[in-house]
């Protein structure tokens, strides 16, 4: 009975893990020209600095970075947020970034910044707007729009 239960425990998480491979595969794999799925070197004319790298996975979560003295007054190198698709070639999606200011390293703000992005393989075109949020959770700063222009990190 006990070799029984265990074959069928193999079983089962077999089975689960082959299911979630191929779910994974077809997900990130589906339609490649629209997927924004990868590494991103990214430009945001308005922001602070201007040069980003944004990286996207194939479960619906994302990264941001840019240079830590990038802005002279607060230190906001390094975000973590969520995407989704909205249409055919579409996705829409925030990250959140803590600043600190340089001299003190205290909490300065918690910056929400929302985008919609048009995908077309190797590059991207959109919108973001940065909000900016005080430790009691009161907007003071924001809406600060910007465009976001990206290019596919891709091998030679």
């Amino acid at each position: 009975m006990k070799k029984l239960h265990i074959l069928a425990t193999s079983l089962i998480v077999t089975v689960l893990a082959v299911g979630f491979v191929a779910w994974n595969r077809a997900y990130a794999n589906n339609d490649n020209s629209k997927s924004i799925v990868g590494a991103w070197f990214v430009k945001a004319p308005d922001a602070p600095f201007q040069y980003h790298m944004f990286v996207f996975n194939a479960d619906g979560t994302m990264q941001q970075a840019n240079p830590d003295a990038g802005d002279a007054n607060t230190s906001d190198s390094d975000g973590k947020g969520v995407w989704v698709k909205s249409g055919n070639n579409k996705i829409k999606g925030k990250f959140v970034e803590v600043t600190a200011d340089r001299t003190t390293h205290a909490f300065v703000s918690r910056g929400e910044i929302s985008f919609e992005l048009n995908v077309d393989n190797t590059t991207f075109d959109g919108n973001a707007a940065a909000r900016f949020y005080d430790e009691s959770n009161h907007l003071i700063r924001g809406p600060l729009p910007t465009s976001l222009h990206g290019s596919r990190v891709t091998l030679p």
